[in-house]
C-alpha cells in the first residue's frame, strides 16, 4: 500500500463514491411522505450531472447500501450507456435482489441497512485507484442514509471510519431519516467531513450541492463548527449503548 504522505493527488479531479440507502422497509415508510424514493433518485441524479459537469475528468461511482446487500451500481469511468439510463437500470436490479432476499425475514420497523459494507466496498475501490499509479484523483465519500444505525454493526463501521483517516479520505454524510446517525456524525468528524441532516428534504439537491461541493473548494480556508456532543456519542456507543 503506498503510504499516505507520498500520495499525489491531480489538481481538482475528484473521485466521489456515492453511497445511498436502497433499504425497502426505510423507503416503505416514507410513502405517506411527498419525499419518495423516486424523488429521492431525481435529487441524486441531479447533484451526479453536477459533480461530472464541473470537471469531465471527475469520477463518480454509486454504490448502492440495501437491507440484505451492497453493491456497485454505477460507474462514471465504465459507463458506455447515457448515465441515467445505466444507474436506474442497474439499481432497478439491485433493488428486486434485495427485496427478494428479505421476504423470508421478519423485520421490526424499518431496519437496518448495510451501511458498514458499503464504506468498506467504497474504501476497498479507492485503495485500487491508489494502486493505479502516482498520481490520483482526490477522493471523498458521500453517504445519502435514511435508515436508523445498526448497533451490531458497530465495530465493522467505527473500522471502516478508521482506516478512512489513516488513507486520508473525508466522509460526507447527508440523513434523511427522521433522526440523526450517530455512526455518521462520528464518520464525518473523525475524517474532516461534512455532516448535513436537511431540514427540507426537498431541499436535498441543493443542500448537498452547497454543502458538499463547496466545502471541496474551500476546506483549507473555512473550519465547520462541530458539536461536541459526538465524542459523548462516540463514548457511549462504544459501550454499547446508542444515544
Amino acid at each position: 500500500m503506498t503510504p499516505v504522505s507520498s500520495k499525489l493527488y491531480t489538481d481538482d479531479v475528484s473521485l466521489l463514491m456515492v453511497l445511498i440507502d436502497t433499504n425497502p422497509y426505510f423507503w416503505s415508510s416514507m410513502k405517506n411522505t411527498a419525499f419518495t424514493f423516486s424523488k429521492f433518485l431525481s435529487h441524486v441524479l441531479a447533484f451526479l450531472n453536477s459533480i461530472l459537469l464541473l470537471n469531465q475528468m471527475n469520477q463518480v461511482v454509486v454504490i448502492a447500501t440495501g437491507y440484505n446487500s451492497c453493491d456497485y451500481v454505477f460507474d462514471s469511468s465504465s459507463s458506455s450507456m447515457q448515465r441515467a439510463e445505466c444507474l436506474l437500470e442497474k439499481l432497478e436490479e439491485f433493488v428486486d435482489k434485495d427485496e427478494s432476499l428479505s421476504q423470508e425475514d421478519s423485520v421490526d420497523g424499518v431496519g437496518f441497512s448495510l451501511l458498514s459494507g458499503s464504506l468498506s466496498m467504497a474504501l476497498c475501490y479507492i485503495q485500487r485507484v491508489f494502486r493505479t499509479g502516482p498520481l490520483h484523483p482526490q477522493p471523498r465519500i458521500l453517504c445519502l442514509h435514511g435508515s436508523p444505525d445498526g448497533p451490531g454493526q458497530y465495530v465493522a463501521v467505527m473500522n471502516a471510519i478508521f482506516s478512512a483517516q489513516r488513507s486520508m479520505v473525508p466522509i460526507d454524510s447527508c440523513v434523511i431519516g427522521s433522526q440523526h446517525s450517530a455512526f455518521l456524525q462520528q464518520a464525518s468528524y473523525i475524517t474532516g467531513g461534512v455532516y448535513l441532516k436537511p431540514q427540507v428534504s426537498d431541499g436535498l439537491f441543493q443542500y448537498v450541492s452547497v454543502s458538499v461541493v463547496e466545502f471541496v473548494k474551500t476546506k483549507l480556508s473555512l473550519a465547520y463548527q462541530f458539536n461536541s456532543s459526538v465524542a459523548y456519542i462516540q463514548h457511549q456507543t462504544f459501550r454499547g449503548r446508542l444515544v
